[in-house]
């Protein structure tokens, strides 16, 4: 590249960017004990909020005082009673746009530019160390005596200055970065270890204090040290049980209240926490969240109408983690891993509606929060609101119709393509740019010539048929990467783009109707399919220029342009050819490389391909999706568990135990990979795995009574497959067992199984 030249201008800085606040079970801390009513501390708040009212001093988030007396049974009072949460401040929404939250991002927040923070208070000196707290700890367990322990965990969480005194590297150092908290991790996670292991009454003495700490009276902003406290206590392990729920979620609503430049310190600080230290706090969150909403006792924890604010601000919490989770240089926890799949059994339409609704208001949703929304989650609201628009699109064809007293046709409620197999690409063509009007209706295919119905699968065979002539490289629409086996646009020029929206109208569909395509585009293909994730309302407008970086430019590896085999230059920039590249502008020469080679060079054709994918897909659910999840929702997934398919099959004329259903899946279970995948595509049509998993395919075994010499049929459009009555593992073997496995079309929908060794006579 060193002959490669572009202009030249002021490279500013790329500044670290914030992405918006994006199940499993944990060990409880201490036994529940005694359930016991909550009048210990509700009194005592009671009394607080008289006494406000009475003409006490004004309070942030509703909160002042301290705890005197002691706490009975476990713990298990509440911290919130009607009194807080009626004087409470309403939690502000953390981002300006909640329909845009997962898109946006937020800037980094020097603290010249924000609201200046007060100064931090003068600490006392607490000189122990962590080696000395070990010893300590080492010295109790042996002798039973644990008045030293017992006084530096009652003193260390009596407040946030305490706290601060005890885990702050430096006890008045400054700190005021995002890339350092200033505070002794080593310490933090020693005195945290030990906790779970200290006496019932030292664990209850902290939470003690922890109550002291969140009660205490504050004026104004929040300090660093404040954050730094907040810091620790979400590390806290004792949350992993019930009995703290009140207390943490207390906890969880004063970091959710925080402000947005307090939110930006605090993302940056958890992204430091080692992997397993940011893990724990995530699965103690996403517990809190689903026992919350579906509590394993009904009086366990104080009436879902008096803390309606639990859930709301726990996700919020949530979301700082996964934010901080974003921004790390590489992913602390897969993306997957905030999925709580609690929320499979709630009534997500609702949630949906309610985003859909409300926006950016009070009212809560989950779809303010899509992280946490597994995959099936979301093609399901996908499914149903694709559901939706079909039904709407049908009802005003039939209004249309009658209104206008025509003939009702039933074939208007369908997007009927009707094409010829010898022209199948230019019929396809013509078909969906002729019926665009008609793209959000049930999809049915008709082969010309040929008798049958189609019920799914000549469905599945059209887009296969398709898939395979446009991505073929003979063809020129697209360039395969054989290091990196996916396919990518060429940057060929034509005065006609169509058929690059065909191949997005293609991708719209199959998603609208929920069949996988065996499509290999980079992820960053997905990327710029989300950019925007709604189509901009000027048509004109750019789409897909995406961000790009040398991580998405490996996943491709272009080394050079090459346009129907001539290599062209491009200036990357005006005037480009009169600018040598430079030590000093060698950076910005290799962004702009990667911008024109995935944006700028195929901007035409990407265009084309993405309001090819919304014409039909256009819909608030895609703003809920990840990159990631979008390519699952086009390819399906590609991992084969064929267990899990023998877990999930049905059967018609067999028993799961009888001698010809064990062997085949003795068989099967045996095959090597390609074959398993040619024999699903041989049953559904397809060789890819739908979101939900096996399950999701309704496979189904069933008999037919034909000699055992004859081999299995399938119907694609049930996912079904028919066994003639082998008796045997070498009978099965000897009819499905080939490595040059392939399906013979009989009818529609109708295929069996050939084989190089056995024809038969169709």
């Amino acid at each position: 590249m060193d002959g490669e030249h572009y202009a030249l201008s002021g490279v500013e800085r790329e500044r670290e960017r914030l992405p918006p606040i994006y199940n499993s079970s944990a060990p409880a801390a201490f036994g529940r004990g005694a359930k016991q009513p909550f009048p210990s501390l509700g009194s005592f708040i009671s009394t607080l909020s008289q006494r406000r009212e009475a003409g006490g001093r004004g309070v942030a988030g509703g909160m002042t005082g301290t705890l005197s007396g002691t706490l009975s049974g476990t713990l298990s009072g509440t911290l919130s009673g009607t009194q807080w949460l009626r004087h409470g401040r309403e939690l502000p929404p953390i981002c300006s746009d909640v329909r845009q939250k997962h898109r946006l991002s937020i800037d980094t927040l020097p603290p010249e530019v924000k609201a200046p923070f007060p100064s931090d208070p003068i600490l006392p000196p607490r000189t122990k160390t962590t080696k000395e707290f070990q010893e300590d700890m080492e010295r109790a367990v042996q002798s039973g005596d644990w008045r030293e322990v017992r006084e530096f965990y009652l003193t260390t969480f009596d407040s946030f200055i305490e706290i601060n005194a005890a885990f702050k590297r430096e006890a008045n150092g400054s700190f005021n970065t995002i890339d350092d908290s200033g505070v002794n991790a080593k310490f933090v996670n020693a005195v945290y270890d030990a906790l779970l292991s200290t006496p019932q009454d030292i664990q209850k003495s902290v939470l003690k204090g922890i109550i002291n700490s969140l009660l205490r009276e504050w004026k104004g902003p929040r300090t660093k040290d404040d954050l730094r406290a907040y810091f620790i206590l979400v590390q806290n392990p004792q949350y992993s049980s019930t009995s703290t729920y009140v207390i943490y979620a207390h906890l969880l609503r004063q970091i959710a209240a925080l402000s947005e430049a307090d939110h930006h310190f605090l993302v940056h600080w958890l992204k430091k926490l080692s992997a397993r230290r940011f893990r724990q706090p995530v699965e103690r969150l996403l517990q809190f969240i689903s026992t919350r909403l579906f509590p394993a006792e009904p009086d366990e924890l104080p009436p879902l109408a008096k803390c309606s604010w639990w859930i709301p601000s726990a996700t919020k919490v949530l979301g700082l983690f996964n934010a901080a989770n974003s921004v790390s240089s590489a992913p602390i926890m897969p993306f997957t891993d905030f999925y709580n799949i609690t929320l499979e059994h709630i009534d997500f339409m609702e949630e949906y509606r309610t985003w859909q609704n409300y926006g950016n208001s009070n009212r809560f949703s989950f779809c303010q929060f899509p992280f946490i929304l597994s995959t099936v989650v979301k093609k399901a609201i996908i499914q149903k609101d694709s559901e939706q628009q079909m039904i709407s699109q049908a009802r005003q064809s039939l209004v249309s119709k009658v209104s206008r007293r025509q003939r009702v046709d039933m074939n208007l409620l369908f997007l009927n393509i009707k094409v010829r197999r010898a022209q199948l690409l230019s019929d396809s063509l013509d078909e969906l740019t002729r019926k665009r009007c008609d793209l959000k209706k049930k999809l049915r295919v008709t082969f010309v010539g040929e008798a049958g119905l189609d019920m799914g699968g000549l469905t599945k065979e059209w887009f296969l048929l398709l898939v395979r002539q446009i991505f073929h490289t003979d063809y020129g629409m697209f360039t395969y990467m054989r290091d990196s086996r996916c396919h990518w646009f060429s940057s060929w020029k034509c005065d006609n783009y169509s058929e690059f929206q065909l191949v997005g109208t293609l991708m719209g569909l199959a998603v609208y109707n929920s069949i996988a395509l065996d499509i290999h585009f980079p992820l960053y293909c997905y990327r710029k399919l989300l950019t925007p994730p709604t189509v901009p309302c000027d048509q004109n407008a750019p789409v897909g220029m995406a961000t790009a970086t040398l991580d998405d430019l490996q996943q491709i590896m272009p080394v050079f342009q090459e346009e129907m085999g001539v290599v062209k230059s491009h200036n990357l920039k005006p005037g480009g050819d009169k600018i040598p590249v430079t030590k000093h502008n060698r950076k910005e020469y290799v962004q702009l490389y990667i911008d024109f080679l995935l944006n700028k060079s195929i901007c035409k054709q990407f265009a084309a391909f993405y309001h090819g994918f919304h014409s039909v897909c256009a819909s608030d659910a895609l703003m809920l999706l990840r990159p990631e999840e979008v390519e699952m929702l086009v390819c399906g997934i590609p991992e084969l568990d064929m267990s899990a398919l023998q877990k999930a099959a049905q059967y018609e004329g067999y028993g799961k135990t009888e001698t010809t259903v064990r062997c085949f899946w003795d068989v099967v279970l045996a095959f090597p990979l390609e074959l398993q995948k040619k024999l699903l595509h041989f049953a559904t049509g397809s060789d890819r795995v739908p979101v939900g998993g096996m399950a999701d395919l309704n496979f189904k075994i069933s008999k037919i009574d034909v000699p055992t010499d004859w081999l299995p049929i399938s119907h694609t459009c049930f996912n079904q497959i028919c066994l003639p009555p082998y008796r045997t593992q070498e009978g099965v073997k000897a009819e499905t067992h080939h490595r040059h496995l392939q399906r013979r079309r009989l009818w529609p929908g109708v295929t069996r199984l050939h084989t190089h060794t056995h024809t038969h006579t169709h």
